[in-house]
């Protein structure tokens, strides 16, 4: 969805990464979850932190932090991981990003979304939807789809999946 095509208010979820705010479109988020320790899994990228257990499914967790080029936090009684479910090449994948903190469900008009910045050809933004304002602060509005390319993807879809057959194969040898 392009700035052209924001006509009304949208809901969006913010949150923040060190001192940045970005937001997530609210149709895209499943939930929030307090941080909880996360299963590693070996040979998948860094800003992969692992898997999680979700009502008994196993759910891939990406540090946001690493993937944007930022320095890694310490985890707080703040940190979360939001719940967000994206769409490459037609297929859906659940996957927890991890924040620093959740603000708040935020609605913004079509007047308050600025398109995104244009940084060079060598940079690419396409995954940042718009720039909104509130106050005299600017939100990074994410279009979760593009955060990862798809052979990023693939990969945690895989990393999920190892942790998935590894459950099954433990649950059969016992």
């Amino acid at each position: 969805m392009s700035i052209a095509e924001i006509k009304e208010a949208t809901q969006h979820l913010t949150f923040k990464l060190d001192e940045e705010v970005f937001a997530l479109d609210i149709s895209k988020v499943r939930e929030v979850l307090e941080y909880t320790s996360v299963t590693k899994v070996p040979q998948t990228p860094g800003f992969m932190k692992g898997v999680i257990n979700l009502r008994g499914g196993v759910v891939p967790v990406v540090d946001l932090r690493l993937k944007f080029g930022m320095l890694e936090a310490e985890k707080t009684v703040n940190t979360c991981i939001i719940i967000v479910e994206i769409e490459l090449d037609g297929e859906k994948t659940v996957l927890g990003a991890l924040a620093d903190s959740v603000q708040e469900v935020h609605d913004f008009e079509a007047d308050q979304i600025e398109p995104a910045p244009k940084i060079g050809t060598k940079l690419n933004t396409d995954f940042i939807k718009g720039m909104g304002k509130r106050d005299d602060q600017f939100i990074m509005i994410l279009d979760i789809d593009k955060v990862f390319s798809s052979d990023e993807l693939a990969l945690v879809q895989d990393a999920g999946s190892v942790k998935d057959s590894e459950a099954s194969d433990a649950c059969i040898s016992k």
